[in-house]
């Protein structure tokens, strides 16, 4: 069965010392009792140890671009704690099919690979709001706790980093502005890249060529889209 000590060896030292307060006002009864009959009943995703990866790739200051998801995919053999990647040779999923046909008309870039393990190492923080989910079920598992960390976490990108671009996609990531200094950084919004509603904006975004033109100005650096 996890416990808390559990939870907190999933985390880098690094980043424990920096959420450990959000870590202790976390109700662990009611998220490890979630976490452990995921863990049962073999739902949980991504598999345990995955949950805090984006955490052990990237520190609050090597971050240059910041993509919000919402929960992890909800499909065996998906998730691996980066929002919207998915493990190698897996089919892509509705929203990374969009996301790739924004870049190959924004940037002139073909991608069939959906393990955006390039971007990260390149300084794109993947997170999602809620870092785990049930195998099937969208959303069931949001108001447990997670969303303390990775509010967080936004926060300490916002405050240790000058010129960050914050790409926000769809209405519950666009809640999280609030958490972001908007005159030290570039914050992206538009509509969620999921079929239902990636024609209310996201499609024609540009936000990859945004991106890419605010960071050479400001860092002299860009991002290499491809994966």
């Amino acid at each position: 069965m996890l416990t808390k000590s559990d939870i907190e060896k999933l985390i880098p030292l690094n980043w424990l010392e920096l959420l450990i307060e959000e870590l202790n006002q976390i109700s662990f009864e009611t998220l490890l009792s979630k976490l452990n009959h995921s863990i049962k009943t073999n739902h949980l995703l991504p598999p345990i140890e995955q949950i805090f990866k984006i955490y052990h790739h990237l520190e609050v200051k090597q971050t240059k671009v910041l993509i919000l998801g919402q929960d992890p995919y909800h499909g065996i053999g998906q998730a691996h704690g980066l929002s919207f990647s998915i493990e190698n040779n897996e089919k892509l999923p509705p929203s990374l099919i969009n996301i790739f046909k924004e870049i190959k008309e924004d940037m002139g870039v073909n991608n069939d690979c959906g393990n955006l393990m390039s971007w990260v190492n390149q300084g794109v923080f993947l997170l999602n709001s809620i870092l785990t989910v049930d195998k099937g079920l969208p959303n069931s598992h949001q108001n447990l706790g997670w969303e303390k960390i990775t509010d967080k976490t936004i926060d300490l990108i916002s405050k240790h980093n000058k010129h960050v671009v914050f790409m926000l996609w769809g209405s519950k990531a666009q809640k999280k502005e609030a958490l972001i200094d908007n005159e030290k950084h570039l914050i992206l919004k538009t509509s969620h890249p999921s079929p239902l509603s990636c024609y209310r904006g996201f499609s024609g975004c540009k936000h990859f060529s945004k991106a890419n033109a605010y960071l050479k100005q400001f860092q002299g650096i860009e991002i290499n889209w491809e994966t």
